[in-house]
C-alpha cells in the first residue's frame, strides 16, 4: 500500500508538491477510514479542515427536505473536499457521504497555520490547490447551469 506522502503526491493537493512538501503535509494530517454509508462532512457543521481522498468515492449530497438528499457529484480518491470551510469556518452547505469503504487524510487549519512562518511557498502551493479546485467547481456548476437552463427554455436549438 502506498504511504500518505505518495498518495498526497498524487492527489489534486500535491500537484505543485516536491516529496519533502508531501511529507511535511502527511505529517500535519489525520488519517481515518469510513465505511459504506458514513459521513465525512455534514451538511450544515463547520470542521476547519481540509479532506484529501485517499481511497473510495463520496457522493456529494444536498437536503431536499423530508428527510432526503439529492446527488449532486462523486469525489474520488486524490479529490479534496471541504475546501472553502477549512478557509472561512463557515459551515458546509452541502455534505459528503462516502459509498464504499474508503480512507481520507484531513488537514485541520490550526495544524496547517502552524507552518505559515517556516514554510511559506509550501503554504503557498496548497492555496493554489485549493484555487485550483474551488475554480473546477465553479466550472462545473456553471456548466451544468447553462445545460439546464437550456433545456427548460429550449434554446440554442440543442433540445
Amino acid at each position: 500500500m502506498a504511504s500518505t506522502t505518495e498518495l498526497i503526491l498524487n492527489s489534486s493537493l500535491g500537484l505543485e508538491f516536491s516529496e519533502e512538501d508531501a511529507a511535511i503535509i502527511a505529517a500535519l494530517m489525520d488519517e481515518r477510514t469510513l465505511s459504506d454509508g458514513d459521513y465525512l462532512i455534514e451538511e450544515g457543521v463547520s470542521d476547519d479542515s481540509l479532506h484529501v481522498i485517499l481511497d473510495g468515492k463520496f457522493e456529494v449530497v444536498k437536503k431536499t427536505g423530508a428527510d432526503e438528499t439529492a446527488s449532486l457529484a462523486v469525489l474520488r480518491e486524490g479529490e479534496m473536499a471541504g475546501e472553502l470551510s477549512f478557509l472561512d469556518s463557515e459551515k458546509h452547505t452541502v455534505g459528503l457521504r462516502a459509498l464504499s469503504d474508503s480512507r481520507v487524510a484531513s488537514l485541520p487549519r490550526k495544524k496547517f497555520e502552524s507552518i505559515i512562518d517556516e514554510h511559506p511557498q509550501l503554504v503557498y502551493r496548497v492555496m493554489r490547490a485549493i484555487a485550483r479546485s474551488t475554480h473546477r467547481i465553479v466550472h462545473r456548476m456553471n456548466t451544468d447551469f447553462i445545460e439546464m437552463t437550456n433545456y427548460i427554455f429550449k434554446q440554442h436549438g440543442r433540445y
